[in-house]
């Protein structure tokens, strides 16, 4: 099987249930217990996806074979920059190469709306994604926000493709 990453309005039926695990996990991870809907329902209202979408960001589903099985956002912060967001692969695919290929969508959809910069926020307990962030050169910088759910800041200079 193969991945394929292609452009998503946020809300399709297979992003909304990408968005909905990925908050389930990092909810999950973050209190020590499953999430229950309700928890869930009420972080998904006014999260801010509506930004997902031209001209103040993008939104990508990736497909292992048929099946919708990663997502990952960008939000634009400023004239040159660009922040990475509800960036997730499904735990059964991950290892498979669909993380990498998720950044590497974003970042050529970046450097076509000549942005300079993408930047991230993480939290300690996500392990799997700092280490992804690092394995395709994002480098941990200064804290640039102040979100009690971050712990740990990454950016990456984009070169022209």
């Amino acid at each position: 099987m193969t991945w394929t990453v292609t452009p998503e309005p946020f809300d399709s039926a297979d992003a909304a249930l990408l968005r909905r695990d990925y908050y389930d996990e990092v909810a999950s991870r973050y209190w020590g217990r499953p999430a229950t809907a309700e928890e869930i329902d009420e972080g998904l209202t006014e999260d801010g996806a509506d930004r997902l979408t031209a001209p103040t960001g993008d939104f990508v589903v990736g497909r292992y074979g048929a099946r919708a099985a990663a997502c990952a956002g960008l939000v634009l912060v400023e004239a040159d920059t660009a922040e990475l967001t509800r960036v997730y692969v499904r735990p059964e695919f991950r290892g498979t190469g669909g993380g990498g290929l998720l950044l590497a969508a974003l970042e050529d959809r970046a450097r076509a709306w000549g942005l300079a910069r993408l930047r991230l926020d993480t939290r300690h307990d996500l392990v799997e994604a700092r280490g992804l962030y690092a394995k395709h050169g994002y480098q941990e910088v200064p804290a640039f926000g102040r979100s009690p759910y971050a712990d740990h800041w990454f950016a990456k200079e984009l070169r022209a493709a």
